[in-house]
């Protein structure tokens, strides 16, 4: 039997933390389980995902439908698409049977690509290699999760460029319902008529649109991610905070718009998995704390205050005692007053 390859690459850097990545968590899961009560996508789809931050990693290695299991997503420091590209290209070449005189290979794979970023990498050299050697043999439909993506960027590498323009709870179910329809109809396709063209679903009555990638593209940064560590377990956790726009509440300039960013929450991160896909190195991208508005508990340990900031720059919790020491540096003391200016703090790379 022919398979019907299904990929998913999938952005897991720390912009994604919180609701999103449990949206799509629950979107795979959804998918899968749609998918198996369809006899077409049960004889001929095969699923693998894979995930990308500032590394690469398969989560699941290509699977028929009705043994696949959704696996777990874990959190990245970094968007590296490029890196995600070539792990995706490596991919086929190891697991895509391909059609010769004597066999008919797989049909051709359908990558559905998810981001929520623009990359912190530099993907040119992925890019050529994709279109040089994979872009006709594979369907690649790219989504923007948000607008803070560089939609040009995917044109260059997809036919099909797609915004999911909102990323609440509805719009996601919504979201991942068209994906199993197309997949259902491309299933169908190549079952009863031998055709592996892609064959999407409508997108009327979702919040998706089909992006003009002719016109000017204006990349908004939505999120303020930053890492913090707890005293009392020594886990890292992700503080995210959403761009708000308002005007001046000052008498006389309430013409003139100030942005800030308000506290979304704040999201313990497993280590091991963050540091596999994780760019390691400094982002040299800083916020002031001025500018975050809003400080969250600890989410490892409960402590009061999740937002302290340490002399070495870094940022831990801390609870009730009086003395505390940075998980960081290892710095030992009591709270002081924080500047009136605030202080300048490393974002993280997502």
């Amino acid at each position: 039997m022919r398979r019907l390859p299904i990929y998913f690459l999938i952005d897991v850097s720390e912009s994604m933390v919180g609701e999103p990545i449990e949206e799509v968590q629950n979107g795979i899961r959804t998918i899968i389980q749609e998918l198996r009560f369809d006899p077409y996508a049960l004889e001929t789809v095969y699923v693998s995902i894979i995930a990308f931050a500032g590394k690469a990693r398969t989560l699941s290695e290509l699977t028929e439908l009705f043994k696949f299991y959704p696996p777990k997503f874990p959190i990245g420091g970094g968007t590296s698409l490029g890196i995600g590209l070539n792990h995706l290209m490596d991919s086929i070449d190891q697991n895509i049977q391909q059609t010769t005189q004597e066999i008919k290979g797989d049909w051709k794979p359908i990558v559905f690509l998810f981001t929520d970023g623009t990359p912190t990498d530099n993907p040119d050299r992925a890019i050529q290699r994709w279109n040089t050697k994979y872009r006709k043999g594979c369907n690649l439909i790219a989504i923007s999760i948000g607008d803070n993506v560089d939609t040009k960027m995917l044109s260059s590498i997809a036919d099909n460029v797609l915004r999911l323009k909102d990323t609440d709870a509805n719009s996601f179910t919504a979201f991942f319902k068209w994906i199993t329809a197309s997949i259902k109809t491309s299933s169908v396709s190549v079952s009863e008529t031998a055709n592996d063209e892609l064959k999407l679903a409508p997108i009327d009555g979702i919040n998706l649109e089909k992006v003009d990638t002719n016109q000017s593209c204006r990349i908004d940064e939505n999120f303020a991610v930053v890492m913090g560590k707890c005293q009392t377990t020594k886990r890292p956790y992700l503080i995210k905070y959403a761009k708000r726009i308002r005007p001046l509440d000052v008498k006389g300039l309430e013409h003139f718009n100030v942005t800030d960013f308000k506290l979304v929450g704040a999201f313990p991160v497993e280590e091991e998995s963050y540091k596999m896909l994780s760019d390691e190195s400094q982002t040299k991208r800083n916020i002031n704390t001025i500018e975050l508005l809003g400080a969250p508990t600890c989410p490892c340990c409960g402590n009061q205050f999740g937002f302290v900031v340490c002399e070495c720059g870094n940022i831990f919790c801390v609870g009730d005692a009086e003395y505390n020491k940075c998980p960081w540096c290892g710095l030992e003391g009591t709270l002081g007053e924080g500047k009136a200016e605030g202080m300048n703090i490393n974002r993280a790379r997502g």
